[in-house]
């Protein structure tokens, strides 16, 4: 943090996307921690005239607490590099990537992850498709492939269930994705700088890890360790190594997955800018490693950088 003690830190949050609201707690909670370090730090709700707000505040180094499109994806990244301000998490390339959830399964499968199957479909086929397009069948998991927090996520376990799950997920960005069901332990991976911190599992008193699990307290019990043998818990933390590696990550960045009965890991998605609340993964994680909250954010801080 040493460089950055006497310089004006903006942390970015909020801004347009569906998860705005987590966001201001991200961003909230960072400020919090760093200001308890003796920084000199200014909120900057990233809207349209983000560029006007960080020259204004006479902004030296960005921590992004932005979550979903325009933060997540590559464009206030974009930004920050036509200004030459240095900031924290991953470049434009990697954050692009990291949230088109088309694109990054074919880069797992490059990496040789295991993913469950899956079928694409452009928006304007979203009336039309039906179960027998789908050659995994039911129940199967819709979803939109450019947006976070599980928005717009639904499982579809009956057929009448299928076209309200394709038009709701066609309401927000990016193709329509239909994945088979998997059934097994919902597994977090942290990973920092490239390096796992470790594997926390996620029990949602609701069918899965939807929104209102991920940021309800009490609606969730967490395990961390995960309750996984020594090996599969192993391979968790080299896969989501794997994933951070082929998407080409900095920073932090959380790995979600599936493990099966049999102990395979089944890759869902990177996020490149991973919630910081009092309910987020990455700080339990961190914790649980002796790494409080303060630390971990003045650690990533320290790493913030131009990537262009």
């Amino acid at each position: 943090m040493g460089r950055w003690i006497a310089k004006k830190v903006a942390v970015l949050y909020g801004g347009r996307s569906a998860e705005r609201e987590v966001s201001l707690r991200t961003g909230e909670a960072c400020a919090e921690a760093l200001r308890s370090r003796g920084l000199d730090v200014t909120l900057v709700d990233a809207g349209l005239d983000l560029s006007e707000r960080l020259r204004a505040c006479g902004a030296e180094v960005a921590f992004l607490a932005l979550h979903g499109r325009y933060g997540e994806d590559g464009c206030a990244q974009g930004l920050l590099e036509s200004m030459g301000i240095p900031y924290t998490g991953s470049g434009v390339l990697a954050s692009a990537i990291g949230m088109d959830k088309v694109v990054s399964k074919l880069l797992f499968r490059d990496a040789g992850l295991a993913l469950a199957a899956y079928r694409v479909f452009p928006v304007a086929r979203a009336g039309s498709v039906a179960v027998a397009d789908l050659p995994f069948g039911l129940p199967a998991v819709v979803k939109p492939s450019c947006e976070g927090s599980s928005v717009g996520v639904h499982v579809v376990k009956e057929p009448g269930q299928l076209a309200a799950a394709l038009a709701d997920a066609a309401s927000f960005k990016g193709d329509l994705i239909a994945e088979q069901y998997l059934r097994g332990q919902e597994v977090n991976v942290a990973v920092l700088d490239g390096e796992a911190l470790g594997a926390i599992e996620v029990v949602p008193s609701r069918e899965f890890y939807d929104y209102v699990a991920k940021y309800t307290p009490g609606s969730t019990q967490y395990f961390f360790p995960a309750r996984l043998s020594p090996e599969v818990d192993a391979r968790v933390c080299r896969d989501a190594e794997k994933a951070y590696r082929a998407l080409g990550c900095a920073g932090a960045a959380r790995v979600d997955f599936i493990v099966a009965a049999d102990g395979t890991p089944f890759i869902l998605e990177v996020n490149t800018l991973p919630g910081m609340t009092g309910t987020s993964l990455v700080p339990k994680i961190a914790a649980g490693k002796g790494i409080g909250f303060p630390d971990l954010c003045e650690r990533l801080l320290e790493g913030a950088s131009l990537k262009a």
